[in-house]
């Protein structure tokens, strides 16, 4: 592994860290795959640059200790969890009601796609707390350089998160190539879809 640089202990392992935080199944992740299968690469990239764009308000919120606020004042904390979980559960069920040759649930415009990842990252509150308890891990006290040092950490995620929804993307895109061949296999892939979103849902609204 890599050692510390400019305050991140152990650079190497913190990559790590980020690439499999990247790939645990959930909203994100099937944002960037629906967003492919119906805006196909540009759609997808669109995606990707959303979750960028809320991955990193939250984690610099997180640095700003928001996340403290909110977990002193839990009715904010809670109300922002359930607005997160209706607008997964909202989408969920609208995937549900797709039947083969209906109109895309959003329209093939890649900023409704970045919108929709936007969102969906944003309305994660238990991103902030991750990133609240993720920072301190890999923070060298004795070589912290402030704001440049959570700076380099920003800038690390952005760079893999990018890398990580490129890969997505182009595997998305030849299998949905698969998919739209076969309409009764994309109606059965986003039925599906809208059962994993209805659940990522109800996961958040009933978690403490």
């Amino acid at each position: 592994m890599l050692g510390s640089f400019v305050g991140v202990t152990d650079y190497g392992a913190f990559i790590v860290a980020v690439l499999v935080f990247l790939a645990l199944p959930g909203p994100g992740n099937l944002a960037l795959i629906t967003s492919t299968s119906k805006g196909f690469v540009a759609g997808g990239l669109a995606a990707t640059f959303g979750v960028i764009a809320g991955d990193q308000v939250l984690l610099w919120a997180a640095v700003a200790g928001v996340s403290a606020v909110m977990t002193t004042y839990p009715a904010a904390f809670r109300a922002v969890q359930w607005l997160g979980a209706a607008y997964l559960i909202w989408l969920g069920i609208r995937m549900l009601k797709t039947k083969s040759g209906d109109a895309p649930i959003l329209n093939i415009k890649p900023r409704h796609y970045f919108r929709q990842a936007l969102l969906i990252t944003l309305l994660n509150p238990k991103a902030i707390v991750f990133y609240l308890a993720f920072f301190p891990l890999f923070v060298d006290p004795a070589q912290h350089q402030g704001f440049k040092t959570f700076g380099v950490m920003a800038a690390t995620i952005a760079g893999l998160t990018f890398l990580y929804g490129l890969t997505a993307v182009l595997i998305t895109h030849y299998l949905a190539g698969q998919l739209r061949a076969n309409p009764r296999i994309s109606t059965a892939f986003h039925k599906g879809a809208g059962v994993f979103l209805i659940g990522f849902g109800l996961k958040l609204a009933l978690s403490k």
